[in-house]
């Protein structure tokens, strides 16, 4: 089963850290070389209040009427799988010892080192690189469907710090974008203190539809300095995304929507490079670890 899904999932990971956007500081416009990203990207303009290490008790949600479907508080990486080898755009091979499990936490490492490996993730070709990450996918899929028509995906997260890194958790479905994806939070390393959201859509392979789904919120805080809880609530019509229990933004666009009933995969990775950094100065990339306490699904009708 394993192995079967890592065929499948290829394509929509390879075109997941492709289509991660950068951020421009002058213009605030993103977008590949392709045009798959749409221009127009926000910023909110209210700044998040955050509390250090909070956590979260799932009973405010099991009270609720909320049910919970995945619960990895990684003992072990049984639920997910490594990539390996490289990304376009990215400089770094991933290497599945670059994501491992240290006292009942998962850490997810960009290292300087010289490795050979896949030119990317699933390539023949080999080449040689000079930092290797990691990029981790779940076995099991979520869906906002009619069965459950609400989810809730939460994951307690430390960011990495430094130039050149991006901490990502997202979720993304096969034949990208067909089956959408939907990013809970990317965190350049070297602006740890707001974090963007994201989703994307598409009727053909490769061709993103959304426009003005990407949006940074500031925080009061630093989000490498300690651990904080992202929760996003994906239904029909909308995309709601909270901070250590605090409702931060709200998504309606209408492409949301054609989202619903679409499984995805969960993915947690570490990038270094891509599109979040506009002209990489290599000289300047600093390593890090992104620590991740647990993820957990909610569903609920």
């Amino acid at each position: 089963m394993k192995t079967t899904m890592l065929t499948i999932f290829i394509s929509g990971c390879l075109l997941v850290s492709f289509n991660s956007c950068k951020k421009n500081a002058a213009s605030q416009e993103t977008g590949p070389t392709d045009g798959t990203q749409t221009t127009g990207v926000t910023t909110n303009p209210v700044t998040s209040t955050t509390t250090c290490d909070y956590d979260m008790n799932d009973t405010t949600l099991t009270n609720h009427g909320w049910t919970k479907t995945f619960d990895d508080h990684f003992a072990n990486l049984d639920n997910w799988y490594a990539l390996t080898g490289g990304v376009t755009n990215e400089v770094m091979c991933n290497e599945p010892a670059n994501a491992k499990v240290v006292n009942g936490e998962l850490q997810i490492a960009a290292k300087q080192e010289t490795v050979t490996g896949p030119v990317t993730v699933g390539s023949t070709d080999q080449k040689s690189f000079n930092y290797t990450s990691a990029s981790i996918t779940s076995n099991q899929t979520i869906s906002a469907n009619t069965t459950t028509p609400k989810i809730r995906v939460v994951a307690r997260v430390k960011m990495a710090s430094g130039y050149g890194l991006t901490s990502i958790f997202d979720s993304f479905g096969t034949n990208w974008p067909t089956n959408g994806q939907i990013n809970f939070f990317q965190v350049g390393g070297n602006d740890t203190r707001e974090y963007a959201t994201n989703y994307f859509y598409g009727t053909q392979v490769s061709q993103n539809t959304v426009v003005n789904g990407m949006q940074y919120n500031p925080v009061n805080s630093d989000l490498a300095s300690c651990y904080h809880v992202f929760m996003t609530e994906w239904t029909q019509n909308t995309i709601k995304y909270y901070i250590d229990g605090t409702l931060v933004e709200t998504k309606s666009g209408s492409d949301i929507p054609k989202l619903f009933g679409k499984e995805q995969a969960l993915g947690l990775s570490l990038p270094i490079g891509g599109l979040f950094y506009s002209n990489l100065v290599p000289a300047n990339i600093q390593v890090g670890t992104m620590y991740v306490s647990y993820v957990k699904v909610f569903t609920s009708k």
